[in-house]
Protein backbone atom coordinates (compact mmCIF):
# COMPACT_ATOMS: atom_id res chain seq x y z
CA UNK A 1 0.00 0.00 0.00
CA UNK A 2 3.09 2.43 0.63
CA UNK A 3 4.17 1.81 -2.79
CA UNK A 4 0.49 3.06 -3.92
CA UNK A 5 0.55 6.03 -2.33
CA UNK A 6 3.82 7.42 -3.07
CA UNK A 7 3.23 6.58 -6.96
CA UNK A 8 -0.18 8.38 -6.74
CA UNK A 9 1.13 11.56 -4.97
CA UNK A 10 3.69 11.10 -7.61
CA UNK A 11 1.65 11.80 -10.50
CA UNK A 12 -1.15 14.11 -8.50
CA UNK A 13 2.51 16.40 -8.00
CA UNK A 14 3.36 16.08 -11.53
CA UNK A 15 0.00 16.50 -13.01
CA UNK A 16 -1.16 19.76 -11.18
CA UNK A 17 0.29 22.51 -13.51
CA UNK A 18 -1.22 20.66 -16.80
CA UNK A 19 -4.28 20.70 -14.68
CA UNK A 20 -4.35 23.99 -13.64
CA UNK A 21 -3.33 25.62 -16.88
CA UNK A 22 -5.90 23.31 -18.91
CA UNK A 23 -9.46 23.47 -16.86
CA UNK A 24 -8.65 26.65 -14.17
CA UNK A 25 -12.40 26.34 -13.25
CA UNK A 26 -12.28 22.56 -12.10
CA UNK A 27 -8.95 23.55 -10.42
CA UNK A 28 -10.54 26.39 -8.34
CA UNK A 29 -13.46 23.78 -7.02
CA UNK A 30 -10.77 20.96 -6.52
CA UNK A 31 -8.59 23.14 -3.76
CA UNK A 32 -12.19 24.29 -2.34
CA UNK A 33 -13.19 20.62 -1.47
CA UNK A 34 -8.96 20.12 -0.76
CA UNK A 35 -9.56 23.23 1.74
CA UNK A 36 -12.17 21.70 3.30
CA UNK A 37 -11.02 18.44 3.96
CA UNK A 38 -7.47 18.00 3.13
CA UNK A 39 -5.89 19.26 6.32
CA UNK A 40 -8.37 16.33 8.29
CA UNK A 41 -7.51 13.65 6.07
CA UNK A 42 -3.80 14.44 5.47
CA UNK A 43 -3.82 14.08 9.68
CA UNK A 44 -4.47 10.27 9.29
CA UNK A 45 -2.94 9.38 6.45
CA UNK A 46 0.25 10.61 8.09
CA UNK A 47 0.24 9.84 11.51
CA UNK A 48 1.74 6.32 10.33
CA UNK A 49 4.61 6.10 11.06
CA UNK A 50 5.21 1.85 11.19
CA UNK A 51 8.61 0.56 12.75
CA UNK A 52 10.76 -1.29 10.38
CA UNK A 53 13.32 -4.16 10.87
CA UNK A 54 16.37 -1.79 10.90
CA UNK A 55 14.77 0.42 13.59
CA UNK A 56 14.31 -2.43 16.31
CA UNK A 57 16.98 -4.70 14.99
CA UNK A 58 19.06 -1.03 15.93
CA UNK A 59 17.58 -0.94 19.24
CA UNK A 60 18.61 -4.23 20.07
CA UNK A 61 22.32 -3.00 19.13
CA UNK A 62 22.30 -0.23 20.63
CA UNK A 63 21.02 -1.84 24.16
CA UNK A 64 24.07 -4.63 23.82
CA UNK A 65 26.91 -1.54 23.71
CA UNK A 66 25.49 0.16 26.68
CA UNK A 67 23.49 3.05 24.87
CA UNK A 68 20.44 4.19 27.42
CA UNK A 69 16.87 3.79 26.61
CA UNK A 70 17.47 1.97 24.07
CA UNK A 71 15.98 -1.15 24.98
CA UNK A 72 13.30 -3.51 22.54
CA UNK A 73 9.70 -2.77 24.09
CA UNK A 74 7.81 -5.80 24.02
CA UNK A 75 4.30 -5.59 25.07
CA UNK A 76 2.69 -8.83 25.47
CA UNK A 77 -1.12 -8.87 26.06
CA UNK A 78 -2.66 -12.33 27.44
CA UNK A 79 -5.78 -13.33 26.05
CA UNK A 80 -9.20 -11.70 27.42
CA UNK A 81 -10.10 -10.05 30.10
CA UNK A 82 -8.81 -11.24 33.64
CA UNK A 83 -12.34 -12.38 34.38
CA UNK A 84 -14.41 -13.01 31.22
CA UNK A 85 -14.51 -14.56 27.75
CA UNK A 86 -12.17 -17.36 25.98
CA UNK A 87 -12.49 -20.72 25.48
CA UNK A 88 -13.46 -23.35 28.33
CA UNK A 89 -12.39 -26.96 28.62
CA UNK A 90 -13.97 -28.73 31.73
CA UNK A 91 -12.30 -26.15 34.45
CA UNK A 92 -9.52 -25.35 31.91
CA UNK A 93 -9.92 -21.50 30.94
CA UNK A 94 -8.18 -20.03 27.81
CA UNK A 95 -7.91 -16.63 29.84
CA UNK A 96 -5.51 -18.55 32.93
CA UNK A 97 -3.52 -20.01 30.04
CA UNK A 98 -3.15 -17.08 28.30
CA UNK A 99 -1.83 -15.24 31.74
CA UNK A 100 -0.07 -18.42 32.98
CA UNK A 101 2.49 -17.91 29.60
CA UNK A 102 2.99 -14.54 29.45
CA UNK A 103 4.33 -14.26 32.87
CA UNK A 104 6.52 -16.83 31.70
CA UNK A 105 7.34 -15.17 28.86
CA UNK A 106 8.30 -11.73 31.02
CA UNK A 107 10.44 -13.90 33.55
CA UNK A 108 12.49 -15.37 30.82
CA UNK A 109 12.36 -11.63 28.08
CA UNK A 110 12.78 -10.02 31.60
CA UNK A 111 16.06 -11.57 32.34
CA UNK A 112 18.26 -10.49 29.08
CA UNK A 113 18.95 -6.66 29.45
CA UNK A 114 18.18 -5.93 25.69
CA UNK A 115 14.76 -6.06 26.62
CA UNK A 116 11.86 -4.03 28.41
CA UNK A 117 8.61 -6.11 28.58
CA UNK A 118 5.23 -4.99 29.63
CA UNK A 119 2.29 -7.14 30.50
CA UNK A 120 -1.25 -5.88 30.05
CA UNK A 121 -3.07 -7.34 33.18
CA UNK A 122 -2.68 -9.93 35.94
CA UNK A 123 -5.65 -12.50 37.10
CA UNK A 124 -7.61 -9.68 38.30
CA UNK A 125 -7.31 -6.65 35.98
CA UNK A 126 -5.58 -3.88 34.03
CA UNK A 127 -2.46 -3.18 35.21
CA UNK A 128 -1.98 0.28 36.67
CA UNK A 129 -0.91 1.58 33.52
CA UNK A 130 -3.68 0.23 31.02
CA UNK A 131 -6.26 0.70 33.71
CA UNK A 132 -5.73 4.67 34.06
CA UNK A 133 -5.39 5.01 30.22
CA UNK A 134 -8.60 3.28 29.34
CA UNK A 135 -10.28 5.38 31.91
CA UNK A 136 -8.73 9.04 30.86
CA UNK A 137 -8.69 8.30 27.53
CA UNK A 138 -11.91 6.41 26.18
CA UNK A 139 -13.24 8.69 23.63
CA UNK A 140 -9.97 9.26 22.38
CA UNK A 141 -9.67 5.90 21.64
CA UNK A 142 -13.40 5.92 20.09
CA UNK A 143 -12.47 9.15 17.68
CA UNK A 144 -9.11 7.38 17.51
CA UNK A 145 -10.55 4.13 16.20
CA UNK A 146 -13.24 5.54 14.05
CA UNK A 147 -10.93 7.76 11.74
CA UNK A 148 -8.87 5.02 10.44
CA UNK A 149 -11.90 2.72 10.05
CA UNK A 150 -13.43 5.63 7.82
CA UNK A 151 -9.38 6.26 6.42
CA UNK A 152 -9.29 2.50 5.25
CA UNK A 153 -12.44 2.84 4.03
CA UNK A 154 -11.54 5.99 1.56
CA UNK A 155 -8.44 4.27 0.66
CA UNK A 156 -10.90 0.92 -0.63
CA UNK A 157 -13.00 3.48 -2.49
CA UNK A 158 -10.29 4.74 -4.67
CA UNK A 159 -8.97 1.68 -5.35
CA UNK A 160 -5.37 2.38 -3.24
CA UNK A 161 -6.07 -0.79 -0.90
CA UNK A 162 -7.99 -4.23 -2.13
CA UNK A 163 -10.18 -5.81 -0.40
CA UNK A 164 -8.90 -8.77 1.05
CA UNK A 165 -11.60 -11.76 2.64
CA UNK A 166 -10.40 -13.24 5.84
CA UNK A 167 -8.75 -16.38 5.93
CA UNK A 168 -10.49 -17.47 9.19
CA UNK A 169 -14.17 -16.25 10.71
CA UNK A 170 -13.20 -15.37 14.01
CA UNK A 171 -15.90 -14.64 17.22
CA UNK A 172 -16.77 -10.77 17.08
CA UNK A 173 -15.78 -9.26 20.02
CA UNK A 174 -18.25 -6.99 22.50
CA UNK A 175 -17.76 -3.45 21.36
CA UNK A 176 -15.98 -2.41 25.00
CA UNK A 177 -13.59 -5.10 24.25
CA UNK A 178 -13.16 -3.98 20.60
CA UNK A 179 -12.16 -0.30 21.74
CA UNK A 180 -10.04 -2.25 24.77
CA UNK A 181 -8.20 -3.51 22.26
CA UNK A 182 -7.58 -1.12 20.07
CA UNK A 183 -6.81 0.94 22.94
CA UNK A 184 -3.63 -1.13 23.49
CA UNK A 185 -2.41 -0.60 19.71
CA UNK A 186 -3.05 3.33 19.86
CA UNK A 187 -0.88 3.48 24.15
CA UNK A 188 1.79 1.44 22.05
CA UNK A 189 2.07 3.33 19.17
CA UNK A 190 2.12 6.58 21.26
CA UNK A 191 5.09 4.81 23.86
CA UNK A 192 7.00 3.60 21.05
CA UNK A 193 6.81 -0.31 21.56
CA UNK A 194 7.92 -2.21 19.32
CA UNK A 195 6.39 -5.64 19.13
CA UNK A 196 2.86 -6.70 20.60
CA UNK A 197 2.64 -10.51 21.00
CA UNK A 198 -1.41 -11.24 21.46
CA UNK A 199 -1.20 -14.79 23.56
CA UNK A 200 -3.80 -17.10 23.15
CA UNK A 201 -4.80 -21.18 22.78
CA UNK A 202 -7.35 -22.16 20.21
CA UNK A 203 -10.83 -23.68 20.00
CA UNK A 204 -12.89 -25.19 17.45
CA UNK A 205 -16.57 -25.30 17.72
CA UNK A 206 -18.79 -28.98 17.74
CA UNK A 207 -17.12 -30.71 20.78
CA UNK A 208 -18.86 -31.64 23.81
CA UNK A 209 -17.31 -29.34 27.14
CA UNK A 210 -15.25 -32.40 28.20
CA UNK A 211 -14.81 -34.00 24.44
CA UNK A 212 -11.49 -33.10 22.33
CA UNK A 213 -12.24 -31.05 19.25
CA UNK A 214 -10.77 -32.52 15.96
CA UNK A 215 -7.68 -29.65 15.59
CA UNK A 216 -4.17 -29.35 16.92
CA UNK A 217 -1.58 -27.20 16.82
CA UNK A 218 -0.26 -23.44 16.65
CA UNK A 219 -0.40 -20.88 14.28
CA UNK A 220 0.43 -17.32 14.08
CA UNK A 221 -1.48 -14.09 12.87
CA UNK A 222 -0.12 -11.85 11.16
CA UNK A 223 -1.41 -7.85 9.74
CA UNK A 224 -2.26 -8.44 6.00
CA UNK A 225 0.71 -7.61 3.57
CA UNK A 226 -1.03 -4.23 2.51
CA UNK A 227 -0.84 -2.77 5.91
CA UNK A 228 2.21 -0.60 7.06
CA UNK A 229 3.27 -2.91 9.89
CA UNK A 230 2.78 -6.22 8.00
CA UNK A 231 6.44 -6.33 6.18
CA UNK A 232 8.26 -6.04 10.11
CA UNK A 233 5.31 -8.49 11.79
CA UNK A 234 6.17 -10.84 9.32
CA UNK A 235 10.39 -11.12 9.90
CA UNK A 236 10.01 -11.45 13.82
CA UNK A 237 7.00 -13.91 12.97
CA UNK A 238 9.20 -16.17 10.74
CA UNK A 239 11.64 -16.65 13.10
CA UNK A 240 9.36 -17.41 16.12
CA UNK A 241 7.29 -19.78 13.75
CA UNK A 242 10.41 -21.41 12.94
CA UNK A 243 11.23 -22.34 16.64
CA UNK A 244 7.92 -23.15 17.80
CA UNK A 245 7.99 -25.87 14.72
CA UNK A 246 10.57 -27.95 15.86
CA UNK A 247 8.70 -29.16 18.48
CA UNK A 248 5.34 -28.41 18.24
CA UNK A 249 2.51 -29.36 15.48
CA UNK A 250 1.61 -26.49 12.77
CA UNK A 251 -2.09 -26.40 13.10
CA UNK A 252 -4.14 -28.54 10.88
CA UNK A 253 -7.28 -26.45 10.91
CA UNK A 254 -8.31 -25.53 7.54
CA UNK A 255 -6.79 -21.98 6.73
CA UNK A 256 -4.68 -22.11 9.49
CA UNK A 257 -2.27 -24.79 7.79
CA UNK A 258 0.42 -22.72 6.69
CA UNK A 259 1.74 -21.29 9.97
CA UNK A 260 1.48 -17.71 9.47
CA UNK A 261 -1.75 -16.62 8.45
CA UNK A 262 -2.21 -12.98 7.39
CA UNK A 263 -5.49 -11.12 8.32
CA UNK A 264 -7.18 -7.68 7.40
CA UNK A 265 -9.61 -7.69 10.24
CA UNK A 266 -8.31 -8.92 13.56
CA UNK A 267 -7.90 -5.85 16.01
CA UNK A 268 -4.96 -7.27 18.04
CA UNK A 269 -2.73 -7.12 15.18
CA UNK A 270 -4.06 -3.93 13.41
CA UNK A 271 -7.26 -3.91 12.18
CA UNK A 272 -7.80 -0.97 9.85
CA UNK A 273 -3.80 0.01 9.62
CA UNK A 274 -3.61 1.14 13.31
CA UNK A 275 -0.26 -0.57 14.32
CA UNK A 276 2.90 1.01 14.02
CA UNK A 277 4.38 -2.06 16.15
CA UNK A 278 4.78 -5.03 14.40
CA UNK A 279 1.79 -6.58 15.74
CA UNK A 280 1.12 -11.07 16.16
CA UNK A 281 -1.10 -12.95 17.24
CA UNK A 282 -0.27 -16.37 18.86
CA UNK A 283 -2.64 -19.27 19.23
CA UNK A 284 -0.84 -21.60 21.05
CA UNK A 285 -2.51 -24.71 20.66
CA UNK A 286 -5.68 -25.78 21.19
CA UNK A 287 -6.84 -25.59 24.86
CA UNK A 288 -8.25 -29.51 24.75
CA UNK A 289 -4.76 -30.95 24.03
CA UNK A 290 -3.59 -32.98 26.87
CA UNK A 291 -0.45 -31.19 27.36
CA UNK A 292 -2.36 -28.57 28.73
CA UNK A 293 -5.17 -30.60 30.33
CA UNK A 294 -2.63 -32.76 32.59
CA UNK A 295 -1.73 -30.68 35.84
CA UNK A 296 1.26 -32.33 35.97
CA UNK A 297 2.65 -31.21 32.62
CA UNK A 298 0.25 -27.90 31.62
CA UNK A 299 2.75 -25.64 33.87
CA UNK A 300 6.30 -27.43 31.86
CA UNK A 301 4.68 -27.22 28.58
CA UNK A 302 3.45 -23.75 28.57
CA UNK A 303 7.23 -22.74 30.49
CA UNK A 304 8.72 -24.25 26.82
CA UNK A 305 6.20 -22.60 24.63
CA UNK A 306 7.14 -19.49 26.56
CA UNK A 307 10.79 -20.33 25.80
CA UNK A 308 10.60 -20.98 22.47
CA UNK A 309 9.15 -17.68 21.66
CA UNK A 310 12.31 -15.77 23.38
CA UNK A 311 14.09 -18.28 21.20
CA UNK A 312 12.88 -16.77 18.37
CA UNK A 313 13.00 -13.47 19.05
CA UNK A 314 16.80 -13.70 19.67
CA UNK A 315 17.26 -15.48 16.21
CA UNK A 316 15.46 -12.52 14.83
CA UNK A 317 17.83 -9.94 16.90
CA UNK A 318 21.21 -12.30 17.69
CA UNK A 319 21.45 -15.61 15.49
CA UNK A 320 24.80 -16.27 16.11
CA UNK A 321 24.07 -15.84 20.14
CA UNK A 322 20.30 -17.09 20.20
CA UNK A 323 21.38 -19.77 22.94
CA UNK A 324 23.72 -19.25 25.44
CA UNK A 325 25.96 -22.08 25.99
CA UNK A 326 24.28 -23.63 28.74
CA UNK A 327 21.48 -24.67 27.42
CA UNK A 328 22.67 -27.63 25.06
CA UNK A 329 19.07 -28.34 23.33
CA UNK A 330 17.04 -25.05 22.97
CA UNK A 331 14.05 -26.62 25.05
CA UNK A 332 13.84 -26.58 28.86
CA UNK A 333 11.84 -30.50 29.10
CA UNK A 334 16.25 -31.53 28.55
CA UNK A 335 18.37 -32.56 29.69
CA UNK A 336 16.54 -34.80 31.47
CA UNK A 337 17.57 -37.55 33.82
CA UNK A 338 15.85 -40.87 33.49
CA UNK A 339 15.87 -42.96 36.47
CA UNK A 340 13.08 -45.66 36.08
CA UNK A 341 12.03 -47.94 34.05
CA UNK A 342 9.29 -46.80 31.46
CA UNK A 343 6.67 -48.73 29.78
CA UNK A 344 3.20 -47.79 28.12
CA UNK A 345 1.61 -48.95 31.14
CA UNK A 346 3.16 -45.66 32.96
CA UNK A 347 0.23 -43.46 32.00
CA UNK A 348 0.86 -39.86 31.52
CA UNK A 349 3.71 -37.77 32.69
CA UNK A 350 6.95 -35.57 32.64
CA UNK A 351 9.49 -38.48 32.40
CA UNK A 352 7.35 -39.78 28.82
CA UNK A 353 7.10 -35.85 28.00
CA UNK A 354 11.45 -35.46 28.43
CA UNK A 355 11.30 -38.92 26.68
CA UNK A 356 9.04 -37.72 23.57
CA UNK A 357 11.35 -34.79 22.92
CA UNK A 358 14.47 -36.55 23.42
CA UNK A 359 13.32 -38.82 20.91
CA UNK A 360 11.94 -35.92 18.76
CA UNK A 361 15.11 -34.32 18.64
CA UNK A 362 16.59 -37.52 17.26
CA UNK A 363 14.76 -37.50 14.53
CA UNK A 364 12.78 -40.94 15.30
CA UNK A 365 9.24 -38.99 16.94
CA UNK A 366 6.68 -38.63 15.29
CA UNK A 367 8.02 -42.23 13.72
CA UNK A 368 8.11 -42.36 10.00
CA UNK A 369 4.72 -41.78 7.62
CA UNK A 370 3.23 -39.92 10.91
CA UNK A 371 3.00 -36.16 11.59
CA UNK A 372 3.11 -34.52 14.33
CA UNK A 373 -0.68 -33.51 14.70
CA UNK A 374 -1.21 -37.60 14.59
CA UNK A 375 1.44 -38.46 17.26
CA UNK A 376 1.90 -35.47 19.12
CA UNK A 377 4.02 -34.73 22.62
CA UNK A 378 1.51 -35.38 25.31
CA UNK A 379 3.46 -37.03 28.07
CA UNK A 380 1.37 -40.43 27.45
CA UNK A 381 3.10 -43.65 25.96
CA UNK A 382 0.71 -44.41 23.28
CA UNK A 383 1.77 -46.08 19.98
CA UNK A 384 3.46 -43.61 18.60
CA UNK A 385 5.68 -43.31 21.03
CA UNK A 386 6.23 -47.01 21.54
CA UNK A 387 7.45 -46.90 17.18
CA UNK A 388 8.85 -44.78 17.80
CA UNK A 389 11.28 -46.13 20.83
CA UNK A 390 11.45 -49.09 19.30
CA UNK A 391 12.70 -47.25 16.21
CA UNK A 392 15.29 -45.42 18.55
CA UNK A 393 16.52 -48.79 19.97
CA UNK A 394 17.05 -50.28 16.74
CA UNK A 395 18.99 -47.59 15.02
CA UNK A 396 21.48 -47.55 18.34
CA UNK A 397 21.86 -51.62 18.50
CA UNK A 398 19.92 -51.99 21.85
CA UNK A 399 18.23 -55.48 21.89
CA UNK A 400 16.11 -56.83 24.47
CA UNK A 401 14.44 -54.15 25.83
CA UNK A 402 11.91 -53.78 22.78
CA UNK A 403 9.14 -51.31 23.52
CA UNK A 404 10.46 -50.34 27.18
CA UNK A 405 12.74 -47.95 28.63
CA UNK A 406 14.95 -50.40 30.32
CA UNK A 407 18.59 -49.96 31.71
CA UNK A 408 20.94 -49.86 27.89
CA UNK A 409 17.98 -47.54 26.69
CA UNK A 410 18.23 -45.24 29.87
CA UNK A 411 21.77 -45.14 29.67
CA UNK A 412 22.14 -43.66 26.10
CA UNK A 413 19.35 -41.68 26.73
CA UNK A 414 20.80 -40.05 29.46
CA UNK A 415 24.29 -40.17 27.97
CA UNK A 416 22.76 -38.46 24.75
CA UNK A 417 19.96 -36.12 26.58
CA UNK A 418 21.07 -36.16 30.33
CA UNK A 419 21.84 -33.81 32.74
CA UNK A 420 25.84 -35.51 32.28
CA UNK A 421 25.77 -32.99 29.13
CA UNK A 422 26.02 -29.66 31.02
CA UNK A 423 29.07 -31.02 33.31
Amino acid sequence: MRNYLVTFFAVFILSVPWFALTYPDQMRDFLLVVSDTGDQFASVILSHNPKTVEQIQSKYIASNIGIPNKKVRILLVPGHEANYGGAEYGSIKERDLTLELAKDLERIMGANSHYQVMVTRDDKTWSPTFDSYFKNNWQDIVTWTTAHREEISHLVSIGYVKPVVPTIIHNKAPTGVAYRLFGFTKWANENDVDIIIHIHFNDNPGHGINTPGDYSGFSIYVPEKQYYNSTTTIAVANTIFSRLSKLNPVSDLPGESTGIVEEPDLIAIGAYNTSDAASMLIEYGYIYEQQFVNTSLRAVSINDLAFQTYLGLQDFFDKNNAVKSAVSFNTLLLPHEWRNLVSKNEGTSGEIYALQTALMLDGVYPPQNTKMNDCPRTGSFGPCTLKALEAFQKKYGIDGEKGIVGPDTRSLLNEKYGTNRLI
